[in-house]
């Protein structure tokens, strides 16, 4: 088990994984990875389309994220990681991950994919709220409320996942 921690930063689109988790492993000393691009090109394709993933397409994904955190000697991942049968997959591959769900109301989401370019359109957010399940207290990681400065956020996730 390496000494720097794994950490997938999670939650639906529009969450701020991707700018939290990077100011996280800069913090953390670590690489950070954007797991929308470990997408196969189908599953990108489908999601242009406005077709939500089902868990055959989103499999193979998990599969490399996972795979990706258990070579990397410590590691942020930004990764929807909505169900805790994603997040059990991923932790199958890498069984040290520890998690921080990026908590935002259905509200801001909204208007933050409506204000930005990304293969997922806002029309897909509802089925991320559907399929989301809240980080499970038994679950290894914390939940933050993605509101004020970027770097503030990823300092609290930092604190609260007590890691150097």
């Amino acid at each position: 088990m390496s000494t720097a921690p794994r950490v997938v930063v999670m939650g639906p689109s529009g969450s701020g994984k991707t700018a939290v988790g990077a100011a996280l492993a800069v913090d953390l000393g670590v690489d950070f990875v954007d797991a929308d691009d470990l997408h196969p090109a189908a599953n990108v394709e489908k999601m242009e389309a406005g077709h939500p993933l089902d868990d055959d397409d989103r499999a193979p994904w998990l599969d490399i994220v996972g795979q990706t955190l258990a070579e990397a000697p410590g590691l942020v991942v930004a990764c929807s990681a909505l169900a805790r049968r994603y997040r059990d997959r991923i932790r199958a591959a890498a069984p040290d991950v520890r998690f921080v769900e990026l908590v935002v109301s259905p509200e801001e989401l909204d208007r933050r994919m409506r204000s930005r370019q990304h293969f997922m359109p806002p029309a897909l957010l509802a089925s991320q709220l559907a399929t989301l399940e809240h980080l499970g207290a038994d679950e290894p990681g914390v939940a933050v409320e993605n509101v004020g400065r970027i770097l503030d956020v990823a300092r609290r996730a930092r604190i609260a996942l007590d890691v150097a």
